[in-house]
């Protein structure tokens, strides 16, 4: 596993780190994998919780990387790309403690569907965040869209799903998406951010997930998903998809 990809443990909880920030640390085929695979390998690990957070000061994710997840793919093979990271998201929503999301910067498209996957979201004040899958002649396609659906009310999904609204921090707030909006002057002050979790014992958070995920069905949210990564790829090779895509392959 490479540095683009680093997990760590300190304090009693475990942190995931996407050090990606010249590409707006946006996920490639090669990065799903691995996060695949570090999934499967810290999930038996006695942490409190785990923390997700990128590089940079901008953008906590891209999305994807259009270079992985461009145009030319037929629906059999977008439906494979987009597979992995749904499988990734997955992961997250069923990991055996809390996961928690730290938004230092903007997500749009699959960083918002990374970010939903978290059970808690805390971004610094100024972010901005858009399910914007819709602009691209695509629906969102990791399975974040139906999991959008659980964490905020169904009709605010649907309409920010379709309108491919970008919103302010504080406005999602008061929507639910976002659990804490934080200064920036407190932003760095990680320690305290985390306090309220950090002082909760392993079998306390192992415990509250666990009744968490029991007011979930699992199986029935894994259909849900997979049927959003299907719906997701025979979209792929439109024209409306297309024709975005490589405009923006085009102006890089």
């Amino acid at each position: 596993m490479d540095d683009v990809i680093s997990y760590e443990e300190k304090d009693g909880y475990g942190i995931l780190f996407i050090n990606r920030p010249n590409k707006r640390n946006a996920i490639s085929t090669t990065m799903a994998e691995e996060l695949l695979e570090l999934f499967q390998e810290i999930k038996e690990h006695s942490i409190r919780f785990l923390l997700i957070k990128s590089a940079g000061d901008d953008v906590f994710c891209a999305g994807g990387d259009l270079n992985d997840f461009h145009s030319n793919l037929n629906e059999e093979q977008a439906y494979e790309m987009l597979s992995t990271m749904k499988q990734v998201l997955y992961q997250i929503v069923s990991f055996p403690v809390p996961t928690i999301c730290l938004l230092q910067g903007q997500a749009l498209g699959g960083g918002c569907e990374l970010a939903t996957a978290c059970d808690i979201r805390i971004a610094k004040e100024g972010t901005k965040f858009g399910f914007v899958q819709t602009s691209l002649g695509i629906l969102p396609g990791w399975g974040g869209g139906a999991l959008l659906y659980e964490k905020v009310h169904p009709s605010f999904a649907l309409d920010w799903i379709t309108q491919a609204k970008v919103y302010q921090a504080n406005e999602l707030l008061k929507k639910g998406w976002l659990h804490n909006v934080v200064s920036e002057e407190n932003w760095n002050n990680e320690a305290d951010i985390l306090h309220n979790y950090i002082t909760k014992s392993v079998d306390q958070m192992s415990y509250l997930k666990s009744q968490y995920i029991e007011s979930m069905s699992l199986p029935t949210l894994f259909e849900k998903m997979e049927k959003e990564s299907t719906r997701c790829a025979s979209l792929w090779s439109s024209e409306e998809h297309q024709a975005v895509v490589q405009s923006f392959l085009n102006k890089q």
